[in-house]
């Protein structure tokens, strides 16, 4: 009961972050999932609790989301998340937590490098963007380091890219909890976890949403940057330990 009310809390709290910066809830969460429950458990558990996040998101934004840029990302997206979740049920836990930790930290560098370079994206590149990142997302779960600079890149901001971003991450996510389900990995008692931790994340959503507009930019970027080295640095000890 100690965990379960430890998960909750932490994912209240990352609700809100992710609410705030459209991104964070899985990189905060996953941690501790990991940690409670073990990577092959954790990863499904984090799937679906990232589809009621990121639907929570939608919800709070719906009368601005890019209905294009929406269509443009999550066609292709999804069924390479479908390809990434079926990648990375081959491969061992211990591997999981290792290829996590330094995804997130390897985050870091390039989010900075991609802002540097002021990127602009036309359509076409966003749906070349959904496939890569629909793959990556399949088997690291937590992609939104690099899925925002693409929406911000293709012009979308504040209320815009929160509704546009979360919406072609609930298509991507459903993807890779149907595969989970197909492959045997998503039994009812994993989904009713996963839907009692995304019940938190939602929650936290949209207290998030009050504060969206008041968070600079700066103060964005360390956030995220402290929010990735915090939970790569996590993951790889729990794997190292």
């Amino acid at each position: 009961m100690a965990a379960y009310i430890f998960v909750l809390s932490v994912g209240l709290f990352a609700g809100m972050i992710s609410g705030i910066i459209g991104t964070g809830s899985s990189i905060m969460l996953l941690p501790v999932l990991v940690y409670s429950f073990g990577p092959k458990q954790a990863m499904p558990i984090m799937a679906v609790a990232a589809v009621m996040s990121n639907l929570a998101r939608v919800l709070a934004w719906w009368r601005v989301v890019d209905w294009r840029a929406f269509v443009a990302y999550a066609l292709p997206g999804v069924p390479a998340a479908a390809l990434g979740a079926r990648t990375l049920l081959e491969l061992p836990p211990h591997l999981i937590d290792i290829s996590l930790g330094l995804f997130f930290l390897a985050m870091i560098p390039l989010r900075h490098w991609l802002k540097q370079h002021q990127f602009t994206l036309r359509l076409w590149q966003l749906s070349v963007a959904g496939a890569l990142i629909g793959f990556l997302t399949g088997i690291v779960l937590s992609t939104g380091p690099l899925s925002v600079p693409v929406f911000l890149a293709y012009g979308l901001s504040k209320g815009g890219f929160l509704a546009t971003e979360a919406a072609t991450a609930v298509t991507l996510y459903i993807s890779k909890v149907l595969t989970f389900r197909e492959l045997g990995a998503m039994p009812l008692s994993i989904f009713l976890q996963g839907l009692l931790v995304g019940s938190s994340l939602m929650a936290g959503t949209f207290v998030g949403k009050v504060f969206v507009m008041k968070l600079s930019e700066a103060n964005f970027q360390r956030l995220l940057d402290l929010l990735l080295l915090g939970s790569g640095i996590s993951l790889l000890w729990a794997a190292l330990h």
